[in-house]
């Protein structure tokens, strides 16, 4: 199986601010996700502000500290493990694939990659690792906020 790859460029709002409606949107669809941070600080945080995000929602999800990680729909890591048998994997931060073989990203249906895109460095990674999965025959979208916050999707 080969995955669909989303990259989002996050320059008008934080991770915090988008993370949590993707989240959302795809457990609403029955579907399982992972969330792989590049450090536990950052996980820490997202797992705190997951509880406390919405008035109006609740996200179920566990962390590699929740007791039974196989029944929890959102699953936040700093590693590589699948407990839950998702599908679909978030990567958050730093931790941009450079190569995209089957090895890691076999078992998802859909990856997706949210990076600053304020960052010179992680925008160029972000960059470089969007063309490679292209080169590589997957389906690879990059998205950008547009001045109004509109999504666009970037070709090229």
């Amino acid at each position: 199986m080969m995955p669909e790859i989303i990259f989002y460029c996050l320059e008008r709002k934080a991770l915090e601010d988008i993370l949590p409606g993707l989240l959302e949107r795809t457990v609403e669809r029955a579907w399982r996700a992972i969330v792989r941070f590049d450090s536990i600080e950052r996980m820490n945080a997202l797992d705190s502000w997951l509880w406390t995000w919405s008035e109006q929602s609740f996200l179920a999800h566990g962390t590699p500290e929740t007791p039974c990680p196989n029944r929890q729909p959102v699953y936040l890591t700093t590693g590589a493990e699948n407990p839950n048998g998702a599908t679909v994997l978030f990567i958050a931060g730093a931790a941009i694939p450079a190569q995209w073989g089957a090895d890691g990203f076999g078992n998802f249906h859909r990856v997706v990659v949210l990076f600053d895109g304020q960052d010179k460095q992680l925008f160029e990674a972000a960059q470089s690792s969007w063309q490679n999965a292209k080169q590589s025959g997957l389906t690879a979208n990059l998205w950008r906020q547009s001045a109004s916050g509109k999504w666009e999707q970037q070709t090229g």
